[in-house]
């Protein structure tokens, strides 16, 4: 059955079909860079709950959220409330992000940042280090098993930390199997695009000890990282309801305290 993924996906394969970028000269490019900041680190690090709270714009599903949002400030907001890493989405047209997003907001703070996108290819995770990502999205449904060593691997080598979303415990053998050792459950169903906020918790029991685990989509609040906690998460990913606050830093703060 198709998923709401897959034209999005489909769009970003035939731009990377396109792009014929000498890899060797990306990873020259790369090997000036300055080091990547820890995100599975920084995670590993925080005490209690930690928060990766997303600069977004836009859904797919809902429209504008903060349009016009300046990722500047935004980010500042989400330093001060107490957030232990960013995410930022970099997909133009479904999302409204771009790397500008990315490069401004981790300008801003002293937050790792994740690039939130639809990885395709290898020069995807190259362009994320490039604009100054600290870690890479994976979507396991979205990658063939041979697509998601390669894309964890080439992550390794250039220094990014990798996030590799599941939606199920099918998934979740996947990402273990390539090695992977920071893991997302996504609470959206691929197929009805509702979220189901139960998901994540049903699936904590799957967790090996040593994983970072990670729970994305449908943290309405407090609440909901209370028990995200509980379940054993090592951390909330949250967008939609911190850029519709109205008080970012209040919002990322009662997260952070939920669970203290």
């Amino acid at each position: 059955m198709a998923t709401y993924l897959d034209g999005i996906v489909l769009a970003h394969r035939v731009a990377a079909a396109g792009d014929s970028r000498d890899e060797g000269e990306l990873r020259e490019a790369i090997a000036a860079a300055e080091p990547a900041r820890g995100f599975a680190s920084a995670i590993r690090a925080a005490e209690g709950l930690a928060v990766i709270a997303e600069v977004k714009r836009r859904s797919p599903s809902k429209g504008d959220l903060f349009a016009d949002l300046d990722p500047v400030q935004l980010a500042g907001q989400y330093e001060r409330g107490g957030a232990t890493c960013l995410s930022v989405l970099t997909d133009e047209v479904h999302f409204g992000g771009s790397p500008d997003d990315l490069a401004a907001a981790r300008g801003a703070t002293r937050l790792p940042v994740l690039r939130k996108d639809f990885t395709v290819s290898t020069n995807d995770v190259l362009d994320a280090r490039l604009m100054g990502a600290d870690c890479v999205l994976l979507i396991a449904a979205a990658l063939d098993d041979d697509e998601l060593v390669s894309f964890h691997r080439t992550a390794v080598e250039v220094g990014l930390d990798a996030l590799v979303e599941v939606h199920d415990e099918a998934e979740l053998e996947r990402a273990l199997a390539v090695g992977a050792t920071l893991v997302g459950v996504n609470q959206r169903d691929l197929v009805t695009f509702e979220v189901d906020h139960e998901r994540a918790v049903r699936m904590a029991a799957a967790f090996p000890d040593h994983l970072v685990s990670v729970a994305e989509s449908g943290v309405r609040g407090p609440e909901d990282a209370a028990a995200l906690a509980e379940a054993g998460y090592d951390a909330v990913l949250v967008g939609e309801s911190l850029v519709t606050s109205g008080d970012p830093t209040a919002a990322v703060a009662a997260l952070r305290s939920a669970t203290r």
